[in-house]
């Protein structure tokens, strides 16, 4: 797959794309996180078939970082296959296993599941925060966080 430019998928919005990137840049500057120009956007379905996946293995949780490295910085197609297993190699997740979960399609059920919960959540953007039946979408500064958990009734550590 392909994917989409950017220039397609807002196209007709009157979206400012280096305006947009240079926000999420600032705001990932101050977190001290890395960003990438990203110039396409892909569909994630199989990363997060494998995200379930890495999720049933002890030392699962490094594709998280591995595949928002990917995408984010690298601007990586995560609807290609080969560039998905190369991902998880470099993560040092086992290649074959992840090969035969893309080729199988065995954790599409729960990443359907996962999207039944989202949809019953009203998520309508990523990332998105959730807790105590009250949501925000999209990058949020700490303070927005705070916020969240706050309303849903989070008591702060002394």
């Amino acid at each position: 797959m392909e994917g989409q430019s950017l220039e397609q998928l807002f196209a007709g919005r009157d979206m400012d794309l280096e305006a947009m990137f240079n926000r999420m840049k600032g705001l990932m500057d101050e977190e001290g996180l890395a960003y990438g120009q990203r110039t396409h956007t892909y569909n994630s379905r199989l990363a997060q078939e494998l995200g379930k996946w890495a999720e049933t293995l002890d030392d699962g949780d490094v594709i998280h970082d591995a595949m928002n490295k990917a995408y984010f910085v690298d601007g990586r197609n995560l609807a290609d296959v080969d560039s998905l297993l190369e991902i998880i190699e470099a993560a040092g997740l086992p290649r074959d296993q992840a090969a035969e979960v893309l080729k199988s399609r065995s954790f599409s059920d729960a990443v359907d599941k996962d999207w039944d919960k989202s949809r019953a959540y009203g998520v309508t953007g990523v990332p998105t925060f959730v807790s105590g039946g009250y949501g925000v979408v999209g990058a949020q500064q700490y303070e927005a966080l705070e916020q969240l958990l706050t309303q849903a009734g989070a008591t702060p550590r002394s």
